[in-house]
């Protein structure tokens, strides 16, 4: 991660996504630019909240660990998207991890001082509530989709979200088999069935397995199969 004071562009990246509003005057040098490279870890389940994020560049995605150790991937996010939005409401800790899939930006702010310049300005509280209402809206439309769609639809809606950043460039266009079970809690299935969906989708030639990974070959394809950003 790097921490990166640089006003001119965080004002930058505020004009380019129209949200300049959002914050007052004497709250933008408390904001800082951070930076997380692919892998990093930006906040962690279960960890006291610092900061209130603004993603701006990049994609991200958000997972929760049981007790037992086992992860289940919730969602990806790429720009505009806030984290750390319902714990700073809640006065909670962090709720789930959020890990950088690509090359990551982010505009951080200090929740401290979040409660002390923007407590009751609107045009925050106003984008904070859209935030918010958007992601329940998303969990509710992942929920029945995830009753009405096919495996089919859902497996090639996960990998085209996994391998591809906000830009539909290509992350590393392969997903880890080492996680299936994850895969499968994921999008509602049995490892077994979706271990036979995935030789169609060989057979198809949407993807091909090579040393415990599956490679995304016909990205229109899977596009196409897949019809929503389901977990988008």
């Amino acid at each position: 991660m790097k921490e990166i004071q640089a006003t001119e562009k965080i004002e930058e990246y505020l004009r380019s996504h129209k949200v300049e509003s959002l914050f007052t005057s004497e709250i933008i040098a408390y904001l800082t630019l951070f930076e997380f490279e692919k892998g990093e870890q930006i906040c962690s389940q279960g960890e006291p909240v610092e900061y209130l994020y603004i993603l701006v560049k990049g994609k991200v995605k958000i997972f929760t660990t049981s007790e037992e150790g086992k992860t289940l991937i919730l969602s990806f996010k790429t720009p505009l998207e806030v984290i750390g939005d319902i714990e700073y409401v809640q006065e909670i800790d962090t709720i789930n991890t959020v890990e950088a899939v690509s090359p990551v930006v982010m505009i951080g702010v200090r929740q401290s001082v979040v409660r002390r310049y923007l407590k009751e300005h609107s045009p925050f509280l106003q984008f904070l509530l859209e935030i918010i209402t958007r992601k329940f809206y998303i969990k509710s439309q992942f929920m029945r989709h995830n009753i009405l769609y096919p495996v089919e639809t859902r497996l090639a809606s996960y990998l085209v979200s996994v391998a591809f950043d906000e830009n539909e460039a290509l992350v590393n266009g392969k997903v880890s088999t080492s996680n299936l079970t994850d895969i499968a809690n994921l999008i509602g299935t049995s490892y077994r069935h979706l271990n036979r969906i995935i030789k169609d989708f060989c057979m198809k030639g949407l993807v091909e397995r090579d040393n415990g990974a599956i490679v995304i070959k016909d990205l229109e394809g899977l596009k196409s199969l897949a019809k929503e950003e389901l977990y988008e």
